[in-house]
């Protein structure tokens, strides 16, 4: 993805989507431009290969999926919901959708019934896109009335539903039922201020808001996008984040349309380790939390790795990080045996490792929530461009990134071309530009509250801005205060503690409270071995694996300030999942929702120490 003169490659992006205003017309250049080359790989579990459409083919299908959605009559402006996972059937309802003037609303497809239904009832979705009755069985004994609902199409109907609900029909029946009755290539005129989709928030306090966005905001952020980053044709994509988060739907749905690239539909997160090696692609978009398991392993493998095996890592990970360095300006020269070792070091250890992601990946983007340094340094120092970007739903979401040239993992990059920022009250990021929502759907207070007259929108992240860098250093919302006036950014502690693989989730809390305690899930893996070892040395009971708990925690947080180290802390083995509503779909904590869900051990931890000094924990779950 690396060019000889980016400068020019830039500005032939820039031009090629010049005229593009909507995503519909985003679409038909595409597939005019490059009819014959693959567009789209998936797994197809009836032949058990990985089966590709073309431009030409996979417009086709957009064309049979308009015919069904056209045949239901629905206004222009009216609200489709999708609520699939990544594959061509969610590809193809929202490229039909968007042709026809309508309003895809995209829901995470593992969220919890209560969440959808009302994000249904909430946007006002006239047809429902689902995987099976089940999973509408699930919605629909939530009980929430949903009048404006006319259509549920099932993409796997085993049974006739319990519900006997008449809206329901077969995915392939509905397709048929629509046979030729409207052309596909007829054009609906759509503006680029019209509404492209509504997106619903996470929710990590609340219920979740539907952030509106304008062809215009998607396709103005495409376009500084690919100034910034221009891939070309010839790269591939491999989508597993929800296409739920405007993250995926933007830098790995409409990217890839927008350049021309291959994108292949991962099976699951489950087989993403397998779908990496055979689908090998060259740019990957994702959270932190990928980039974190990855990095376990490795540490897992060099604490038990031989002598000679754990010096060559870590002497990998020191040369490969002073050329990095190197590379850009920051740190002495390279010496005369960094220069000769690091052939044969890339050779034998970093392609090997490397060779996880497929061993053609060129740039790894990591948005949606912060990643550790020791994370990001760690591949950076292998090879690999791990580049930090900022954004977020209310901006479609892209408002910066680092660049292969230009990459300081310590910030989230420069601002993209067209979006202004600046540091408002409260050491608040301020944006302005043609990517930042039109608003929240039916909280005009909200909006107001959230996105001033002038059009500068109020991020609700701590910031600071050196020499058009941006480092984000909290969230105002989230900062704790102690009962001794500490005030800490909980985000960054649990960033810090999920460097250590002996843990797979963290939250840390203490509002009003003396000290600081950690809830962590547990690597079962890890655990087991860690307590053989405890065992070893005589050491049993809970105090002892709290001890050694906080032990992990405490080097993990090393170099933030003593008042900031839990000194309690309670663990389970049970991950805390999006069904249960203790995460969002995008992998962040409902903090609200966990400190509900674990209140009856949080109080037992401080009713039994009146104070810090010794570590102390309940029974794990």
């Amino acid at each position: 993805m690396q060019h000889s003169n980016p400068i020019d490659d830039h500005a032939m992006a820039a031009d090629t989507l010049a005229g593009i205003t909507t995503l519909p017309e985003l679409w038909h250049w595409r597939v005019e431009q490059s009819p014959d080359k693959q567009a789209y790989r998936h797994f197809d579990a009836g032949s058990g290969r990985w089966a590709s459409f073309c431009w030409r083919e996979i417009d086709l299908v957009v064309g049979r999926w308009r015919r069904a959605l056209a045949a239901e009559g629905f206004a222009q402006g009216e609200r489709v919901a999708i609520l699939m996972p990544n594959g061509i059937a969610h590809l193809a309802i929202d490229q039909a959708a968007l042709s026809l003037g309508l309003v895809p609303v995209p829901m995470h497809a593992v969220d919890n019934a209560d969440s959808i239904a009302y994000i249904l009832a909430d946007s006002g979705a006239r047809l429902l896109l689902v995987d099976s009755d089940t999973r509408w069985d699930e919605i629909a004994a939530v009980g929430e009335a949903l009048p404006d609902l006319r259509r549920i199409v099932c993409a796997d109907r085993q049974t006739t539903s319990p519900t006997g609900d008449p809206r329901l029909i077969d995915l392939e029946a509905w397709l048929k039922a629509a046979g030729d009755a409207t052309p596909p290539g007829t054009r609906i005129a759509i503006a680029p201020h019209d509404l492209a989709a509504i997106v619903y928030t996470s929710g990590t306090t609340g219920r979740p808001k539907g952030v509106m966005l304008s062809h215009d905001n998607i396709v103005s952020n495409l376009k500084a996008i690919h100034q910034r980053l221009a891939a070309d044709t010839d790269d591939v994509f491999l989508s597993f984040l929800p296409l739920s988060h405007t993250f995926e739907r933007t830098a790995g749905y409409y990217y890839p349309i927008a350049i021309g690239a291959c994108v292949a539909y991962a099976r699951s997160v489950k087989q993403l380790s397998e779908d990496l090696v055979e689908v090998r692609p060259t740019i990957l978009i994702s959270v932190p939390r990928i980039y974190e398991r990855i990095y376990s392993v490795i540490m897992h493998h060099r604490a038990i790795a031989n002598p000679l095996e754990r010096v060559l890592l870590d002497l990998t990970i020191a040369i490969g990080g002073r050329r990095f360095d190197a590379q850009h300006g920051r740190g002495t020269r390279l010496s005369a045996f960094d220069r000769i070792a690091w052939p044969l070091l890339q050779r034998l250890v970093a392609a090997k490792l490397l060779a996880r992601f497929g061993g053609r990946l060129h740039v790894a983007v990591s948005g949606g929530a912060p990643i550790a340094e020791p994370v990001v340094r760690l591949f950076l120092a292998l090879g690999l461009e791990v580049l930090q970007g900022y954004g977020m739903t209310e901006t479609s979401p892209v408002v910066s990134v680092n660049t292969p040239d230009d990459n300081d993992p310590r910030t989230v990059g420069r601002a993209l071309p067209g979006i202004e920022v600046r540091i408002g009250d409260n050491d608040e990021l301020m944006v302005r530009g043609p990517n930042v929502m039109l608003g929240y759907w039916h909280r005009p207070e909200e909006t107001a509250r959230t996105r001033e007259a002038d059009g500068w929108l109020h991020t609700g992240d701590q910031a600071r801005i050196d020499s058009g860098r941006i480092t984000i250093t909290g969230r105002i919302k989230d900062i704790l205060v102690t009962s001794t006036g500490e005030k800490i950014a909980p985000a960054d502690l649990e960033t810090a503690i999920l460097t250590d693989p002996l843990f797979e989730q963290a939250i840390v809390i203490g509002e009003n409270r003396p000290f600081l305690t950690a809830i962590v899930v547990l690597n079962a893996n890890g655990w087991a071995e860690q307590q053989a070892r405890l065992a070893a040395h005589g050491q049993r009971g809970t105090e002892a694996e709290a001890a050694s708990l906080l032990r992990h925690i405490a080097r993990a947080v090393k170099a933030y300030p003593s008042y900031a180290t839990p000194k309690a802390v309670h663990w389970t083995l049970e991950p805390w999942t999006v069904q249960e509503g203790l995460i969002t779909p995008t992998l962040k904590n409902k903090r609200p929702a966990i400190e509900r869900s674990f209140a009856k051990e949080i109080e037992a931890i401080y009713a039994k120490r009146s104070s810090a000094s010794r570590p102390s924990a309940i029974v794990r779950s």
